[in-house]
């Protein structure tokens, strides 16, 4: 039944398969008529380190920011990092360059936002913007994770400082419930587990309500530079309090880690979308993230173990207003680590597996294509049809292919738009390692691993 099925799967998709051109800007006119007047758009990747998916990705945005009047990014990044980012795009800044701006992206894994496809879009992305009217809306650039718990105090420690030392002293003394653990915050989760410290929930609590409150007396001060401070600053605090509970439950359930992760991501977009939208005119936003974040969750075995993601939680808030973009490949090279906090490698994907989608698509003969699947349609239905779906994150690891990167998924349901590139290439470091320079020698791996 599965071969039956995937026969039909081809037939259709070499039918209703937009053949991408490498280059052409009018590649994805079908895909800008899909989106409409979406106002988010979601763009994935299948994996964390691969060129065509960040160049195509970012070639989508420009149109959309250009065409569209789209006036953020937001990306699986984050908020303090990001933010350096978003300063610098925005004109706003000391740094020199793009380069220099993203400075502050050091955390593992560094070349996600540290390679040449982000830097070239931020330069982009700053001419843009250079070229607006003063009046214009600047299109900005923001992070929608939650690991910067340091990063973050010191944030908001550095915003009240210069208009309340009074209260940036007792934020400080709440923050200080870290320090014996110094940045080391998986510590901090297995002493407060394991009944050796006791938790700071209580305080980052007590100090993102304080910040709140303030919220109607910075109302009265002029300016939209003073309001903007103010959303970081409470972005920040929010997020050293979602933080704090994420770490804590990272030794409880993968679940319940996963889905409070991915439950402050769609806080900070909802916030964002918020912040960014004025009475007349409300914000548009496109977001960057895995496939696996904005891949409906509900439509693949995650759902079944009772994860959610910003996808589905995007669709369920905003329904018709968002729009869903996946993307895969059959083989190639990926930027990617062995373990985690390890070092850049430049690793061969294997040819994906039989029963998978990718397999599918690459059976189709076609190299790279967009396939529109909106709800209705026949290739909606065909796709439908439960197969494997690879996943690569920042962690590589072949020899474990078929348990460590496939899900079951139902394409279709999961995004409302695919792209497929066949042979791909790893994302290019600003920072090369050896093991990056040499590459992967070619391994033969026993096939169904």
């Amino acid at each position: 039944m599965i071969q039956t099925d995937n026969l039909l799967i081809q037939d259709i998709v070499r039918r209703d398969a937009i053949r991408l051109r490498s280059g052409e800007i009018t590649d994805y006119d079908p895909l800008l008529n899909l989106i409409g007047d979406a106002r988010f758009v979601l763009i994935g990747e299948a994996s964390h380190g691969t060129h065509e998916f960040y160049r195509e990705r970012a070639q989508i945005t420009k149109r959309l920011i250009t065409e569209k009047g789209f006036s953020a990014v937001a990306v699986e990044a984050d908020f303090p990092d990001a933010n350096r980012l978003n300063r610098y795009v925005s004109g706003s800044d000391d740094d020199a360059d793009a380069v220099e701006a993203m400075g502050s992206f050091q955390r593992f894994p560094a070349w996600m936002w540290r390679n040449a496809d982000v830097l070239d879009f931020i330069g982009w992305l700053r001419a843009h913007n250079d070229d607006l009217s003063d009046s214009a809306t600047k299109t900005g650039f923001y992070g929608l994770d939650l690991y910067s718990l340091h990063a973050s105090i010191e944030a908001v420690l550095s915003y009240l400082q210069k208009i309340d030392p009074e209260g940036a002293e007792r934020a400080r003394e709440r923050y200080a419930c870290f320090d014996q653990f110094g940045e080391d915050t998986q510590r901090y989760g297995y002493a407060t587990n394991r009944g050796l410290a006791d938790s700071c929930e209580d305080d980052v609590v007590k100090q993102l309500i304080e910040l709140h409150d303030r919220s109607a007396e910075l109302a009265r001060r002029d300016g939209r530079v003073a309001a903007d401070d103010f959303f970081f600053a409470e972005q920040n605090a929010r997020l050293v309090k979602n933080a704090e509970q994420y770490y804590r439950m990272m030794y409880r359930s993968d679940v319940s880690s996963w889905n409070l992760r991915d439950l402050h991501m769609m806080e900070t977009l909802v916030a964002l979308d918020t912040h960014l939208s004025l009475p007349n005119k409300k914000a548009k936003i496109v977001v960057w993230e895995h496939n696996s974040h904005l891949g409906d969750a509900s439509a693949t075995e995650m759902g079944k173990r009772g994860e959610w993601n910003v996808g589905q939680l995007t669709r369920q808030r905003y329904e018709h207003e968002a729009i869903l973009i996946g993307f895969t490949t059959y083989s190639g090279t990926v930027t990617a680590a062995t373990d985690w906090g390890g070092a850049a490698e430049r690793k061969r994907v294997r040819p994906a597996l039989a029963g998978s989608y990718e397999k599918v698509f690459h059976d189709t003969g076609l190299d790279r294509f967009l396939l529109l699947m909106p709800k209705g349609s026949h290739a909606s239905k065909v796709l439908q049809v439960p197969l494997l779906e690879r996943a690569i994150g920042v962690i590589y690891r072949p020899e474990t292919e078929r348990q460590s990167h496939y899900f079951q998924a139902s394409l279709s349901r999961q995004f409302d738009a695919v792209i497929h590139i066949d042979e791909t290439r790893a994302v290019e470091p600003l920072e090369r390692t050896v093991k990056w320079e040499a590459g992967e020698v070619m391994e033969t791996f026993p096939s169904g691993i």
